[in-house]
C-alpha cells in the first residue's frame, strides 16, 4: 500500500473516531429528556433544585451543617420519585418567590401557601399539607383572648408571608421577622411583642419545645401549603403532582409527616373550613 493511500485511510479513521466521540458528547450535554431530565427545564441538569428558607423549624432548618426538616425530606423523596438528584437550597422567604421567577431554583418547597396573587407569578401543585393561621401570645397574657384583641397592638410576622395582611388589618404596629421561631421567642420577652400570627403547626411545635406561649382561639383560616414551580416548567408541575400522590399512596408521606409532627398533615376535615385564597 502506498504512503498516500495509508495517509488517506488514517485520516478517514480519525474522522470516524471524532464523529463517534461527538455522538457521546451529545449524549452527555444533550437536551433535557435525553439525560434523564424527562423534558423538565431544570436549572441544573439531572438535579431537582428546590428552595426553602432554612429558618422555619421543623419544616426547614440547618443541623450539623445540613439542611433538614419536613419540607426538605418531602423534597428529597419527590426527587427520588422523579429519578433526579435532590439539591435543596436556602433563600430568605421574603424574596423566595422572586428567586423562583428568576430561575435560581426549580421549585419552592418551603411551606408556601397557595394564593391567587402568588399564582400570577408561579404554578402550584396540589397541597402537600394544610395548616391554620393562628394567633399566639405569651403564656401569662390574659388580655388577648381573640384576634380582635390585637387591634392596635404590636404584632410579629414574617415579611411577605400570608400572615402579614391580617396583621396589618389589625394594627399599624407590625414587627417584621425572617423567622417565625424568632418571633415566637420574642413573645416571651416582656414588652417586645403582644402577639404573633403564624402557622398553628409551628406554634404548637414551639410549645412542645418549651416556649412559654399559648394559642388564642381557633385558626383564623386554613392554608394550602403547595409546591411553587416556574411557569415555564408545566411538565415538572405535573410530574410533582404525580410523585406526591405516589408518596401518599405508598405511605412515605405519612411516615415523614408522623416523624416530624406525630400526625398526618394532609389528614384534615375541610368541611366548612375557610381556605385561604
Amino acid at each position: 500500500m502506498g504512503k498516500f493511500k495509508l495517509m488517506v485511510l488514517m485520516l478517514i479513521a480519525s474522522i470516524l473516531m471524532l464523529a463517534a466521540c461527538g455522538k457521546d458528547d451529545d449524549k452527555s450535554s444533550g437536551s433535557a429528556g435525553e439525560t434523564g431530565d424527562a423534558g423538565y427545564n431544570l436549572v441544573k441538569k439531572g438535579k431537582f433544585t428546590f428552595a426553602a428558607s432554612g429558618v422555619y423549624k421543623p419544616f426547614s432548618f440547618e443541623e450539623d451543617g445540613e439542611l433538614t426538616g419536613f419540607d426538605i425530606e418531602i423534597g428529597n423523596a419527590l426527587a427520588e420519585k422523579l429519578g433526579l438528584e435532590s439539591n435543596p437550597v436556602t433563600n430568605p422567604f421574603e424574596t423566595i418567590l422572586q428567586g423562583l421567577v428568576g430561575k435560581k431554583f426549580d421549585a419552592i418547597i418551603g411551606s408556601m401557601a397557595y394564593t391567587k396573587e402568588r399564582a400570577k407569578q408561579a404554578d402550584f401543585t396540589e397541597p402537600y399539607y394544610y395548616s391554620g393561621g393562628m394567633v399566639f401570645v405569651a403564656k401569662d397574657n390574659d388580655e388577648i383572648k381573640s384576634p380582635d384583641d390585637l387591634k392596635g397592638k404590636k404584632i410579629g410576622v414574617v415579611a411577605q408571608s400570608t400572615y402579614e395582611p391580617p396583621a396589618k388589618e389589625l394594627s399599624d404596629n407590625v414587627q417584621y421577622y425572617t423567622s417565625d421561631v424568632v418571633a415566637l421567642k420574642d413573645l416571651t420577652v416582656k414588652g417586645r411583642l403582644d402577639g404573633v400570627i403564624t402557622s398553628d403547626v409551628v406554634g404548637f411545635e414551639a410549645i412542645d419545645n418549651g416556649f412559654e406561649i399559648k394559642e388564642v382561639g381557633k385558626p383564623m383560616w386554613v392554608e394550602q401549603a403547595s409546591i411553587a414551580v416556574h411557569k415555564d416548567n408545566p411538565e415538572l408541575t405535573k410530574a410533582l403532582d404525580k410523585a406526591l400522590q405516589e408518596l401518599v399512596d405508598d405511605g412515605t408521606y405519612k411516615e415523614i409527616s408522623e416523624k416530624w409532627f406525630g400526625r398526618n398533615l394532609l389528614d384534615i376535615d375541610l368541611e366548612g373550613v375557610e381556605l385561604l385564597e
